[in-house]
């Protein structure tokens, strides 16, 4: 029973954060919660491990799948990075709700919560990383996902470079960023993604270390396919509550140029409510 309150609940739940009206490119509340509802049916009973994103100021978690914490990165090796327009985690300096968007992803998750200049806002004078479903612009926010494998994995398009056919269950782990794009000054994003061959494994060193202490929590993969399905794979991750600025222009640079053939900012999954998909964070 409680399972169906839950969903029934998470629009109230999520009701101070949303804006007051539906937007023309946005979903009335019942779909995210006919989603939920979906989400809820199709993994109970079925021995799904915990799921993210999820609110990482929030402890509690009734999942009882229990696997290993990932490595440390120095053991593993970068398989891929990507990022989602607004966070997909709820917490630390993004918990502003963006709204339901379209029901697919886009146009919904949270925001970066302070304040920023006219200057950092000021509009540019072209399109940056394009798509069916808009652009970045100055003042957005982004996650940004570094997945490394214990895998003898490569680099290249999509999370499938992350996995083995020698390696049936490799270890994930997800090193989260958030940022806000900024106009004209910021952090240089190429650099910060800047990879290495380390030891023999691929590594990002300029990883942020001052964005505080990252909450590190049993979850899965992400995205908007999985709003009504669970995810399989067990991730170990690892969000930093605090937002860092980027120079939107370095941004457009790396999508210019990266292995990945990432161009674009990719739709974010509904954040994850129910206890039965959550871990507890230790």
């Amino acid at each position: 029973m409680n399972k169906f309150l839950l969903v029934s609940a998470s629009t109230a739940m999520l009701g101070t954060l949303a804006l007051a009206e539906t937007t023309a490119h946005s979903v009335p509340d019942n779909v995210i919660d006919e989603q939920r509802s979906k989400l809820a049916a199709t993994t109970d009973g079925k021995g799904f491990g915990p799921q993210s994103p999820r609110d990482i100021d929030a402890n509690t978690g009734a999942n009882n799948r229990v696997f290993s914490t990932a490595p440390l990165l120095t053991q593993m090796t970068l398989c891929d990075i990507h990022f989602h327009e607004n966070a997909e985690h709820k917490g630390g300096e993004f918990t502003t709700y963006a709204g339901n968007g379209d029901g697919h992803g886009f146009g919904t998750g949270f925001k970066y919560d302070g304040e920023l200049t006219a200057a950092e806002l000021a509009p540019l004078d072209h399109k940056i990383g394009q798509s069916d479903h808009g652009d970045l612009v100055p003042g957005d926010t982004i996650e940004i996902h570094f997945v490394h494998s214990t895998a003898q994995a490569t680099l290249g398009p999509s999370l499938g470079t992350c996995l083995s056919d020698a390696i049936g269950n490799p270890q994930l782990r997800v090193e989260t960023v958030v940022a806000v794009l900024v106009n004209g000054s910021g952090t240089d994003f190429t650099k910060m993604a800047h990879i290495e061959e380390i030891d023999g494994l691929n590594q990002v060193p300029n990883l942020p270390t001052d964005l505080g202490t990252p909450v590190v929590y049993a979850g899965s993969t992400t995205g908007p396919s999985y709003n009504e399905k669970g995810s399989p794979f067990q991730v170990t991750w690892s969000v930093r509550p605090n937002v860092v600025k980027l120079d939107i222009h370095s941004v457009e640079a790396w999508m210019a140029d990266n292995p990945f053939e990432e161009d674009h900012a990719h739709g974010v999954r509904n954040l994850v409510l129910n206890p039965n998909l959550l871990s507890p964070i230790h």
